[in-house]
């Protein structure tokens, strides 16, 4: 410790004997200047050499007991915002982004964007250093805050909804920034000299929030008729057929019925719920199509056999890769050609073809012969809980949430349902995806036996 301080009092002594060094260093052509003016007066006009030495010594007084001005107090407006910009480097603003979690843009005070995380990088690839920052943020709100943030100085928080690929929540926090200048000063008001722009992703906090709210809406509206008929059937047993055996037995067959019918309602809600939840996340992993519809036709061969149906499978002999998510093709797979063995029973067999779709990617369809559906109806067969005919389809067995689930599924892959149907021929569904189809030349026909 005795050693710090007795450097640190050297240190001190070192500086004030360099201070009056550095005074005359910096005033030295002013005294050359003095001095050259007092020699020539000494010679010329015969002033006496005691008096222009006491006239130097003055000069160099006054030199040593002047205050000192900083040289960048000096500087211009202008040289000081480069003194500014040159201190970007030493900020650590770079390293204090990077470890920020949320997309964040560094902009400069004319819009141009100087820095981008590599959260921001991977989410927005549009956004590059250089260029103007509305070059890669389009959202008109978020560049009216910008604009408002930059011009007033002041920090701003915006919210705003895309709408397309799907829908999308975001908000942004743009906060002014202004570096310290050369003497360590910070200026509060003016231009600021960066903003920092960061992204939050509100989708998933909304669709949760809409989730719950669909839920409850949901399901207190297509429970209700299951649920009045079991407290009906309940207070029978408890009351008249309290004793009656026969009506005890048939009435406990309904009531597994109903409760079963609550069951799927309660599994196709949540299912659907779920698929809303990732709708704006795109899967990227690859996937076999054709081997999907065969495992879901396997899957279904017991109840083609009970209608006494036959399925019959088109597809590329070798794999039929699309991006996608398994479980989820498994599903849309299985909805549809489920719809076509129980809708299309009145024919003899349902065709499931993958093709090449136009004018580009693979075309899975499902197509029955069965009754067919009439024009009106077609648009709103994807809605959650419409059905054609009420009766047949809960005779079927269905809640009136598959097509909407498939719908769902699709709107994530970024894939197209297409339903052709007239009635008396059938109908056909057709789900196109948007990756390009590899040609394989070889075809085959695979039938599932009634």
């Amino acid at each position: 410790m005795a050693e710090n301080t007795e450097l640190t009092e050297s240190a001190a002594r070192a500086g004030a004997a360099a201070t009056p060094l550095r005074k005359l260093r910096d005033a030295k052509w002013l005294l050359l200047a003095a001095a050259g003016s007092l020699g020539l007066a000494s010679s010329v006009y015969g002033m006496p050499a005691s008096v222009a030495v006491a006239a130097a010594a003055a000069l160099v007084v006054i030199a040593l007991l002047a205050p000192r001005r900083d040289s960048a107090a000096l500087a211009s407006p202008a040289e000081d915002r480069r003194n500014q910009r040159r201190m970007w480097p030493g900020t650590g603003m770079k390293a204090t982004v990077d470890a920020l979690s949320l997309p964040c843009f560094l902009v400069d005070g004319r819009g141009i964007t100087r820095y981008v995380n590599a959260v921001a990088r991977s989410r927005y690839a549009s956004v590059r250093p250089g260029d103007p920052v509305s070059f890669g943020l389009r959202a008109p709100s978020l560049l009216e805050a910008f604009d408002r943030a930059r011009s007033q100085g002041t920090a701003e928080r915006i919210e705003w909804a895309e709408k397309v690929p799907t829908e999308s929540w975001f908000e942004a926090s743009i906060a002014p920034i202004h570096l310290p200048s050369a003497n360590g000063s910070t200026a509060s008001g003016g231009d600021p000299d960066f903003l920092l722009v960061v992204i939050r992703d509100l989708t998933e906090q909304r669709r949760l929030e809409r989730m719950r709210t669909d839920f409850v809406a949901n399901a207190s509206h297509e429970l209700r008729t299951p649920l009045a008929s079991l407290t009906g059937f309940i207070e029978t047993l408890q009351g008249p057929a309290k004793d009656d055996a026969v009506a005890r037995e048939r009435f406990l067959g309904i009531m597994l019925d109903q409760a079963n019918r609550m069951r799927r309602l309660i599994d196709d809600i949540l299912s659907l719920s779920r698929i809303e939840l990732k709708a704006h996340v795109r899967p990227d992993t690859q996937v076999d199509l054709a081997e999907i519809v065969r495992h879901t036709m396997d899957a279904l061969s017991p109840l083609a056999r009970e209608l006494e149906l036959e399925i019959a499978l088109t597809a590329p002999k070798g794999e039929v890769l699309v991006r996608g998510d398994r479980d989820e093709l498994i599903q849309v797979a299985e909805n549809l050609i489920e719809n076509g063995l129980k809708y299309g029973s009145t024919g003899n067999r349902i065709d499931v073809t993958i093709e090449e779709g136009k004018p580009s990617g693979w075309c899975l369809s499902v197509r029955d012969y069965g009754e067919g559906i009439a024009p009106e109806h077609l648009p709103r067969l994807t809605e959650r809980f419409y059905r054609v005919d009420v009766a047949s389809s809960r005779a079927m067995k269905g809640t009136g949430l598959g097509l909407a689930i498939v719908k769902h599924i699709l709107t994530r892959h970024r894939a197209r349902l297409d339903i052709e149907s007239k009635p008396g021929e059938g109908a056909k569904f057709a789900v196109t995806f948007p990756e390009p189809a590899v040609a394989v030349p070889d075809r085959q026909a695979t039938r599932v036996a009634s």
